[in-house]
């Protein structure tokens, strides 16, 4: 994974508990390109490392805008970047990556964000905006001092519908907002699991390759079908270090092979980031993370070794 070194430029408070941060090149030079979607990894002085999406203009390569909300219950990310995170501050950052890409062929868009959710969604507005797409924005929070980019959002009009909890008397209503929706729109979600879980629940109708998600936390696990190999386990065989090690039905892959001295670079634990993201030489892998589209994953040649495991008895893995 290529690593950047990059200096905070500026900080400040976006919302009540969210931060605009953004980063640049020390040396004041061009930063690699990104797209709609993408996201930073960060390496933070604490030793944690997490993922925060762009929400500037993907044209522009002097900096990149980041919108950090304070989580509730935080493990030490998002309270660090609010806490410490101040203007000269030096970081390592991983190069932009995507496993939240928007369709550019798709002939209207609706976009779904919930509070922090506006990050990477404001990125794909000001793409629309540039291409002269069809667009709607529907974005929810619990109230309108906790909408982050509110200013930024304001001069688009009516293509902006603002949802505010405590105004409305409760959370957005997504089955109503998603009923009428025109075939062919390809709807992003950003935001609470929550929200993410009723939008795929109501807008099933549109087919799973028109609804995209971005998720912040694993949604509540689905029951998973049976395979052959899941009530003894299976093999993983490492084929550059030609070593073979079981993964019992408990353990994930990513703990074996931490287990047994195999360095696999990792953040989330939880099948979101897509850091652990390893190639499969041989087998059949279950897939039970949450960046994969479900259209793409029979033809996947990889694995997200934190959460996915085996339909096959083995797996060949280039390790």
């Amino acid at each position: 994974m290529t690593v950047l070194n990059l200096r905070v430029a500026a900080v400040h408070a976006e919302a009540r508990d969210v931060m605009r941060v953004e980063l640049e090149d020390p040396q004041g030079g061009v930063l690699p390109s990104f797209e709609p979607g993408a996201h930073l990894t960060l390496h933070l002085p604490n030793g944690l490392q997490r993922q925060y999406s762009l929400a500037g203009d993907w044209r522009e390569r002097q900096r990149y805008v980041l919108g950090v909300g304070r989580a509730a219950g935080s493990r030490g990310g998002s309270e660090y970047v609010h806490a410490m995170l101040r203007t000269g501050v030096e970081l390592a950052c991983s190069a932009p990556q995507n496993n939240f890409a928007l369709v550019p062929e798709a002939p209207r868009y609706l976009f779904i964000a919930g509070g922090i959710g506006i990050t990477p969604i404001l990125a794909m507005v000001r793409w629309c905006e540039a291409q002269g797409k069809p667009w709607k924005l529907v974005y929810a929070a619990r109230s309108r001092v906790r909408m982050g980019f509110y200013e930024e959002l304001r001069p688009f009009g009516g293509r902006v519908r603002w949802h505010c909890d405590d105004e409305q008397g409760g959370p957005l209503a997504v089955a109503p907002l998603l009923a009428d929706v025109e075939p062919g729109t390809h709807v992003y979600c950003c935001g609470p699991a929550p929200l993410m879980e009723a939008v795929r629940e109501h807008g099933g109708h549109l087919g799973d390759d028109a609804l995209h998600f971005e998720w912040f936390s694993a949604p509540a696990a689905e029951p998973q079908e049976g395979t052959a190999s899941e009530a003894d386990g299976f093999w993983i065989d490492l084929q550059r270090s030609g070593t073979s090690l079981h993964v019992p039905p408990e353990r994930s892959v990513l703990e074996v092979l931490e287990a047994n001295g195999h360095e696999v670079p990792f953040s989330c634990r939880e099948g979101l980031c897509g850091t652990c993201e390893t190639a499969v030489c041989e087998g059949q892998p279950e897939h039970r993370d949450y960046v994969y589209p479900p259209s793409q994953r029979e033809s996947l040649r990889t694995m997200l070794v934190c959460v996915s495991r085996a339909k096959s008895p083995r797996l060949v893995l280039d390790l």
